[in-house]
């Protein structure tokens, strides 16, 4: 009987060392996925600031206007008058009592507030 509690025991040590080595090579192998992850996020993010300063390098004012003003014949571009514009109470709301009959569902997918 006593042979047969230590063949288990040592069979149980063997079968905890074993998933103890297994466990140890996922998580080494999840933190350099997560180092690569972090790596690319970053580098991501480097694009993302470039592409940012060359939005506002190609949005520079002065450099819209000149466009528009080499373009002019072709789209017909004039500048804005201040008569082009609308007052607040000349807006036409929806009627007030407006109805939903339908259920909507709401997402909290992509929520700020939620991340």
């Amino acid at each position: 009987m006593r042979t047969l509690a230590y063949i288990m025991t040592i069979l149980a040590v063997f079968g905890l060392a074993f998933w103890a080595y297994r466990e140890n090579y996922a998580t080494q192998q999840v933190l350099k996925e997560t180092r690569a992850l972090r790596s690319e996020i970053a580098a991501a993010q480097v694009r993302l600031s470039v592409l940012r300063a060359e939005w506002a390098y190609l949005n520079r004012p002065d450099r819209l206007r000149e466009l528009a003003e080499l373009n002019f014949e072709r789209l017909g571009l004039l500048p804005l008058r201040p008569d082009q514009f609308g007052r607040v109470d000349e807006v036409s709301y929806p009627p007030s009592g407006l109805v939903i009959e339908e259920g909507v569902e709401v997402s909290a997918y992509g929520r700020e507030d939620d991340q």
